[in-house]
């Protein structure tokens, strides 16, 4: 036995080389990181903006007020990004045969609440980059939809004791119009005065405040014809002088100001 050859065995492996797979996998985890980017740039954007920017994105996708989008390509203010960037196309809602309740106080303050969201809808980033936005407030009353459209420090809407416009009202005006010429609403428009406004450069007795505040009305009521809106929507022009203060500060600008305002009761046709 120990003369006994010693008998080796070899064990050779075949090596059969696997199929290819193809590169599929590369475009499912191409697909996976695109959506991870998306991700991270969504939850970026989402820390980086105010909630008013946030809320005209999703009306934006998913507009809940039909609206009429106009060219951004201008070189003066509103004729890019703004509040009247997109001009509302909501229009006070129309009797049906043999309902006149149709009319009603409900459908009536619905279409006010709509007109007002499309006027008002711009976040405070926009107000900044449109100084003529500053100019304007939107509230709602048991009369209506009042449009406020006060003076600014150092951007008055008139000339100092005057009933002449500036350019800037006219433009404000103009943009108004031509979003309150869609509805079908009455319209009544008010001059508000500052104390002191109508009072002569030395202090002296000046115009009337009463006239001077209704001259203003007026000239914003020929803004407004000129902007579209027509003449028998008109349901009255107002001058209060000084009577009626938007705040308790008398020095306050914002207490020179035109309203306005979306009646809720509608002209007869």
């Amino acid at each position: 036995m120990d003369k006994a050859a010693n008998i080796t065995i070899i064990k050779r492996r075949k090596v059969v080389g696997e199929e290819h797979h193809g590169g599929a996998w590369k475009v499912a985890y191409a697909d996976f990181v695109t959506a991870m980017m998306a991700f991270f740039l969504l939850m970026w954007l989402l820390n980086a903006t105010d909630a008013g920017t946030r809320k005209g994105l999703a009306d934006y996708f998913s507009p809940t007020v039909p609206i009429h989008r106009i060219s951004g390509g201008g070189d003066g203010p509103f004729e890019g990004v703004s509040m009247f960037g997109r001009e509302a196309a909501v229009v006070a809602p129309e009797t049906e045969p043999g309902r006149p309740e149709a009319r009603g106080e409900g459908g009536d303050a619905r279409s006010l609440a709509e007109i007002r969201k499309a006027l008002a809808a711009t976040s405070g980033d926009a107000a900044r980059a449109d100084p003529l936005l500053r100019h304007i407030a939107t509230r709602v009353t048991d009369e209506g939809l009042i449009i406020d459209i006060f003076d600014v420090p150092g951007s008055p809407l008139f000339d100092a004791r005057s009933a002449r416009p500036n350019p800037i009202l006219d433009r404000l005006l103009g943009m108004i119009g031509r979003v309150v010429a869609r509805t079908r609403n009455a319209v009544a428009v008010t001059g508000h005065l500052a104390p002191g406004d109508a009072m002569g450069e030395d202090g002296g007795a000046g115009t009337d405040p009463w006239v001077l505040s209704g001259d203003r009305a007026q000239a914003a009521r020929r803004l407004l014809v000129a902007a579209g809106v027509a003449e028998d929507r008109l349901a009255r022009i107002t001058g209060k002088a000084a009577r009626a203060p938007a705040t308790d500060r008398p020095d306050d600008p914002r207490n020179r100001r035109i309203e306005v305002t979306l009646l809720r009761a509608f002209p007869p046709r």
